[in-house]
């Protein structure tokens, strides 16, 4: 007798709008080098002198998950996943279909990029999005993915084990880390390739996008909240790019040792400063934040109403905004606190 259940119901929905992304790119011999150095961190007995035939040669060099959003071919997954603008993207479906993937953004802030199928004529089965500020601690998940850049559709289970969580995240292959904030934590287990897959509900929505693991502890897997995404994907279906809103100012986010390092008597904020090179500005001349008035020295305290943080910097507070939205700031400027307002651009 078949075993029928919430979750089993749920893989149904879920496993046919699930992708496998497959990276492939011709290997320079700075990327050998970068693999064989990858190795050796791992004890792998390996050389340049085993590798230097692969030169020239277009190699497979990773993998990853992604999902449809759209019977047209648009694909959610994550930006670390594609994050080599030399590389081609295989996409391959449910039923051994392969096609080659176009990247159409990469989020620079969020670990979030979209896809989409080049010269597809046909229709894709795809998952609805969900609401991940709904969540619930203890809430079940199912996370879906290709496991270890090999296993095709390997399901998981679990729960939701926290929320807002705030890490960084060093992606594996290249060595880049990355602040993620705002995250939702599940048990349910992420592999390597898992990354970009689907985390849903018991109701095949999907609520997060699989993207980290801490490595050497069990059961801790973290997932972007969609809602991050939603905004990404709404801004590429109207404009066919992510309009990124553009502020103008080169900052430090304040902590104790910047704080001690330039003598200010402001504790937290976002420090405006240039790095003192030829060509190097401060504030963008021309841009809102000139136009609002900041100058160098200035320290924004407040952007939008957020008080910035370390736990949640300028980059953040400005990435939850839109292109020609007015903001309010708060600056300390010439030893006083003041409100200023500017009207944020488009990032060319």
């Amino acid at each position: 007798m078949k075993e029928q259940s919430p979750i089993i119901e749920t893989i149904k929905k879920v496993m046919p709008a699930v992708v496998s992304v497959m990276i492939s790119k011709h290997l320079s011999e700075q990327d050998l080098e970068q693999i064989i150095a990858y190795g050796k961190s791992f004890g792998l007995p390996f050389g340049m002198k085993e590798l230097k035939s692969l030169q020239g040669k277009r190699v497979r060099v990773g993998g990853g998950s992604g999902f449809f959003v759209s019977p047209d071919g648009l694909i959610l997954t994550n930006k670390h996943v594609v994050a080599d603008p030399d590389a081609e993207y295989a996409i391959t479906t449910t039923d051994h279909k392969r096609f080659k993937g176009l990247v159409l953004a990469r989020d620079p802030i969020n670990d979030v990029a979209i896809l989409k199928i080049q010269d597809a004529n046909q229709q894709f089965p795809y998952l609805e999005l969900g609401n991940s500020t709904d969540l619930e601690l203890g809430q079940t998940v199912v996370a879906v993915g290709n496991a270890l850049g090999e296993f095709q559709n390997t399901v998981s289970t679990g729960i939701v084990s926290g929320l807002s969580r705030y890490i960084m995240a060093q992606d594996s292959a290249t060595g880049h880390e990355q602040k993620l904030r705002g995250l939702i934590q599940t048990d349910a287990a992420i592999n390597p390739g898992n990354s970009g897959g689907p985390l849903t509900d018991l109701e095949a929505k999907v609520i997060g996008i699989n993207t980290a693991v801490i490595f050497g502890a069990q059961n801790i897997g973290f997932a972007i909240p969609v809602n991050t995404a939603k905004k990404d994907l709404e801004s590429v279906k109207q404009f066919g790019r992510l309009r990124v809103p553009f502020f103008g100012v080169r900052h430090i986010t304040i902590t104790p040792a910047i704080q001690k390092e330039f003598k200010l008597p402001i504790s937290s904020g976002a420090f405006v400063i240039s790095e003192h090179v030829p060509g190097d500005f401060a504030v963008v001349p021309d841009s809102p934040a000139e136009r609002a008035g900041v100058e160098e020295g200035d320290v924004i305290l407040e952007f939008n109403g957020q008080k910035i943080s370390k736990e949640n910097p300028l980059e953040y507070c400005l990435a939850q905004c839109d292109v020609n939205q007015q903001v309010n700031l708060k600056i300390w400027h010439a030893g006083q606190e003041k409100v200023v307002t500017a009207v944020l651009t488009e990032r060319k």
